[in-house]
């Protein structure tokens, strides 16, 4: 290991400070996928630019059958791999909803390691037991419900989820509770763009003068109508204590068409975002890209349009096991982010998700990726990296834990100003553990001593 060195002043060399020139693939961020790169897909062989560009074209062919993602993907991959994506989906607890553009994107030359594919489209090869410790609604949103479809757990700040679908469905997505039609393995709570419904949401955001900060989800705000973006951004914009919004979207990354395409629901958007900002109040767009190859010329494109409007976008990954859990790649991701003017916000521990163990990496991993992207960027393009605490924490520092036991994977967080007096425990998977640590939770009677021994450690404190 080099320990910097201050030189002596009187025998400093004069070129100290020029770096050296750098590598001829240091600016690959800048390098994004352009052309009609979808005609390499069979099924998409004939389809013209103004036709992917279309948003209602990718609506409408977005595959949501399992037989129909299948057929799609014959002649790019082995029937090996086919049968493999058949039996992922009967294990699968979200419904499958991919856009051709997103299926576009993947590379089916090496489907097994690519980013994209991991992420929305499941093998039942790779498919790990899900972690003793998982629950259905890991996060305890419902709890903190008291309406339905409005988290309240900050002080100043609360969730509506105000629908249940989305553009694509994310295999790792939270909110497989809710989100998307029942599976074979989840029994869907209902939370339908439900006017009745929204209106005691709006009550109880007006009846708490508290309540500042109103992050509109789901679902997915992509797929609110150009009227019901109006009404909800007015509604609320209208309460007097509400001071900022975040419509929160997984869109930009899995349908930028929207964007360039769909004029009604970009200028309702604008609309929202230009009234609030006359009356002295923020909104913003919240989305959600995960690896740097989802940023191809056309995100671009869509980010200029937001951008020439003075939008402000803000990113939220979900760190994810060989997806974007290397500093190569996270950094690449950072970077591209901010080349097309989306500030990377949160970077987040991916939940315990029923059927995604294998997705899912150590809070350790977490805290070296911290280490190597900061300074490699500004630092308004720096993200924080957090883990929301299971069971209702909410959202902490990764590094801040109480306590972490690396040999079971349990770190201990504390939420002093959401949950006072409680401690919340997160759980590494098992798999990635060293073999005393797999040992104890391949035996039951060993979970709730795991568990004990580290709060107990994490209430004795620093020692």
């Amino acid at each position: 290991m080099q320990l910097a060195v201050l030189p002596n002043e009187q025998h400093r060399p004069e070129n100290l400070a020029v770096k050296p020139a750098v590598p001829a693939d240091a600016h690959k961020h800048r390098d994004l996928v352009t052309g009609e790169f979808w005609r390499r897909i069979p099924a998409y062989k004939d389809v013209t630019e103004a036709q992917f560009l279309d948003h209602l074209w990718q609506a409408k062919n977005s595959i949501i059958k399992v037989e129909k993602l299948l057929a799609t993907l014959q002649g790019l991959v082995s029937e090996a791999f086919i049968k493999d994506v058949e039996e992922g989906f009967a294990r699968a607890p979200m419904a499958v909803r991919v856009s051709p553009y997103m299926l576009s994107i993947m590379n089916w030359d090496d489907p097994y390691n690519d980013a994209m594919r991991r992420q929305f489209i499941p093998t039942g090869s790779t498919i790990l037991p899900d972690h003793p410790k998982l629950g259905l609604d890991s996060l305890g949103e419902q709890a903190d419900s008291p309406v339905p479809g409005l988290t309240h757990r900050y002080y100043d700040k609360a969730l509506f989820l105000a629908l249940d679908t989305c553009p694509v469905y994310c295999r790792f997505c939270t909110r497989s509770y809710a989100v998307g039609p029942d599976s074979e393995e989840v029994e869907k709570v209902q939370l339908k763009a439900n006017p009745e419904r929204w209106r005691q949401v709006f009550e109880y955001v007006a009846s708490r003068p508290e309540l500042e900060d109103i992050v509109i989800s789901g679902g997915d705000a992509w797929n609110l109508r150009a009227d019901q973006i109006r009404t909800i951004g007015d509604t609320l914009l209208a309460i007097p204590h509400v001071r900022r919004m975040r419509f929160a979207t997984k869109g930009p990354a899995v349908m930028p068409q929207k964007l360039l395409t769909d004029d009604a629901w970009f200028r309702e958007f604008v609309h929202v975002v230009t009234s609030a900002r006359k009356m002295g109040k923020d909104v913003v767009l919240h989305t959600h890209f995960n690896h740097p190859n989802e940023i191809t010329d056309i995100t671009r494109r869509a980010m200029d349009r937001l951008f020439s409007e003075g939008v402000m976008v803000r990113n939220q990954s979900v760190l994810q096991r060989n997806v974007n859990d290397s500093p190569e790649v996270m950094t690449m991701l950072l970077r591209r982010l901010a080349f097309v003017n989306v500030h990377p916000y949160y970077v987040y521990q991916h939940d315990l998700v029923k059927g995604t163990e294998e997705l899912r990496t150590t809070v350790h991993t977490a805290l070296q990726l911290e280490k190597h992207v900061r300074g490699s960027t500004a630092g308004f393009n720096t993200p924080l990296f957090l883990v929301d605490a299971p069971g209702g924490g909410g959202k902490r520092d990764a590094h801040s834990y109480e306590y972490y036991d690396r040999t079971t994977g349990i770190s201990v967080y504390t939420a002093p100003s959401v949950k006072p007096g409680m401690y919340f425990c997160y759980f590494d998977p098992i798999d990635l553990l060293p073999e005393e640590g797999r040992r104890r939770w391949a035996d039951p009677a060993e979970h709730k001593k795991m568990v004990d021994e580290a709060l107990e450690k994490a209430a004795a404190g620093p020692r």
